[in-house]
């Protein structure tokens, strides 16, 4: 089933939460599944699952409507610490039934700190299950016969982000301009001009 707008949003959201920039600490996965595909008891996929250089697992359920919130799919919170990912809608409409010990995150904003708790399966079945999901996400850059993508789209982030500072640089000094010959009502003495 395709991932809807909001899903994607969300995803993107707590993954640049999570994803340091500069040195890398935490490292983040997502759909995780947990033991084979195989029809076994106790397979259960995570939504997006970090592990970070003081071997703390994190795990976190998005959700983006109260029935997906209330649908009897199982929750994966196996990690020592485990999260939610709401709309702050949903999040008004369910805050009272999330247990006391699960976080929340609108966003990439922490609204509810969760509390640690032991590991929910060994530590060794969720480092397989992070080998795995990180296997099959190379796998599929390196099937898309341009790898290459990846990191142009990265650079051309980096310099649409560089003219972004710069343009807000320069507006800094264009409103010091008008300010400074306008006094602090520079944008109606501007809107008056303008309309001559």
């Amino acid at each position: 089933m395709a991932k809807t707008d909001l899903t994607l949003k969300l995803e993107e959201e707590i993954h640049s939460k999570t994803n340091t920039k500069g040195m890398k600490s935490e490292f983040g996965l997502f759909e995780v599944t947990i033991g084979f595909n195989d029809g076994r008891p106790g397979y259960e996929r995570i939504d997006y699952l970090t592990y970070d250089t003081k071997g703390i697992w994190r795990a976190f359920e998005i959700k983006v409507s109260l029935s997906d919130f209330r649908s009897s799919a199982k929750k994966s919170f196996v990690g020592h610490y485990n999260y939610y990912v709401l709309t702050k809608e949903l999040y008004e409409l369910v805050k009272d039934e999330i247990p006391s010990h699960i976080g929340v995150y609108i966003g990439s904003n922490c609204v509810k700190r969760a509390k640690r708790q032991e590991l929910a399966v060994d530590e060794n079945v969720l480092k397989e299950a992070f080998m795995r999901a990180g296997a099959r996400d190379a796998d599929k850059m390196y099937r898309s016969n341009s790898p290459m993508q990846l990191m142009d789209a990265e650079r051309k982030m980096k310099k649409f982000e560089k003219q972004k500072q710069i343009a807000h640089q320069e507006l800094r000094v264009l409103e010091h301009k008008l300010r400074k010959r306008f006094g602090i009502k520079w944008e109606d003495e501007l809107d008056k001009e303008v309309s001559l």
